[in-house]
């Protein structure tokens, strides 16, 4: 039996998780801004879950959040670092107001959660630190920007925290996830200001993208749990076929933009 501490557990993927762990047999500690949709899960699973209202971009209720969490029910075993928004528009049109709060959960609320379990799982000589990014995480698209570059951030902040906390015992697991239905382009969204001049690209971009919006999260949860399970897991994981194809394209890209620039690179010492 593990003990799971899930953030921004209410909804789309943070749910999904939530639910097939308790299935499974594990304990639960759910953080969200709002944990009243989880109720149903509580009576469902009496004893097994623990709701925790938390906003994660406010660190020092991360810190009491995580010390309640250990303390629930004697350990942590899986940390699940879910939460996080849309901020959807073009760069220009972003407000300072929006940029700030969008990192605030996306990046800054990942970052105070790994801190604040860290000394937990040192001390245990074990537990795994599951960072929920993206597949676009690699590059930015338009329109996108800021939340490709949230989870970019955060992406290289998670390769690094596998070294420093790899030789405690502590594994560390990128999720590159691919698009599910997580609601998050609708109560997850934070929208700027259109600016016409952009319009004609925003059509362009919902032609491509059409208007699937992808598997339901409970796809994605029997992968997570068949993760946590491994001895020796990987260090970046993309969850999704579709997803698995798209990054292999877009590596296969940046690599042939690099090799055809190779000669102008070379001209440079270091």
């Amino acid at each position: 039996m593990r003990v799971w501490f899930i953030t921004g557990a209410s909804r789309g993927l943070g749910r999904a998780f939530t639910e097939a762990a308790l299935d499974r047999g594990d304990r639960v500690v759910a953080a969200a801004r709002n944990v009243e949709p989880l109720a149903e899960l509580e009576t469902r699973h009496p004893g097994a879950l623990v709701r925790l209202p938390l906003d994660v971009a406010d660190r020092a209720a991360v810190r009491e959040a995580v010390d309640k969490a250990a303390a629930a029910y004697g350990r942590l075993d899986v940390v699940v670092n879910n939460a996080g928004g849309l901020l959807f528009g073009m760069l220009e049109e972003a407000t300072e107001e929006q940029v700030r709060a969008h990192f605030d959960v996306n990046l800054f609320g990942a970052l105070w959660v790994t801190q604040a379990v860290l000394p937990y799982l040192r001390a245990q000589g074990s537990g795994h630190i599951l960072q929920v990014t993206s597949m676009g995480a690699g590059g930015g698209v338009a329109s996108v920007g800021l939340y490709a570059a949230g989870k970019s951030a955060l992406d290289s902040i998670t390769q690094a925290l596998a070294m420093e906390a790899e030789p405690f015992g502590i594994k560390v697991t990128n999720l590159q996830m691919g698009g599910y239905d997580t609601g998050l382009f609708t109560l997850g969204t934070t929208t700027t200001e259109p600016d016409p001049i952009y319009d004609g690209l925003r059509a362009e971009l919902a032609a491509m993208w059409g208007e699937d919006a992808g598997p339901p999260p409970s796809d994605a949860a029997p992968v997570v749990m068949e993760l946590v399970d491994l001895p020796d897991p990987p260090r970046r994981l993309i969850v999704g076929g579709l997803s698995y194809d798209l990054v292999k394209q877009m590596d296969e890209a940046r690599r042939a933009e690099y090799e055809a620039w190779e000669h102008l690179s070379r001209k440079a010492a270091g």
